[in-house]
């Protein structure tokens, strides 16, 4: 019970080398909300009239764009994270 409290309260350092089929289909699924929500953040900035909003809006765009962008790197890096479970 000891062993797995202390396990359970330490951080993850670097992500693991390999992941399950699983943890991939979930990798697959951020780049998804990370990208359909850059593009539709960048969609309705253009449309904005308000300039308070339409700043808040690219900027949310940027951050999902960025986010998208530094889950490709990791897959890139590791081009077949799955390994079979």
């Amino acid at each position: 019970m000891q062993q797995q409290q202390t396990t359970q309260n330490q951080n993850m350092q670097m992500p693991p080398t390999m992941v399950s089929s699983k943890d991939q289909m979930y990798l697959t699924d951020m780049l998804t909300w990370n990208l359909t929500a850059s593009k539709k953040a960048h969609f309705f900035a253009r449309q904005c009239q308000n300039q308070d909003v339409k700043t808040a809006l690219e900027d949310a765009g940027r951050m999902h764009q960025r986010h998208y962008e530094k889950i490709l790197q990791y897959l890139n890096r590791n081009p077949n994270p799955a390994q079979p479970s």
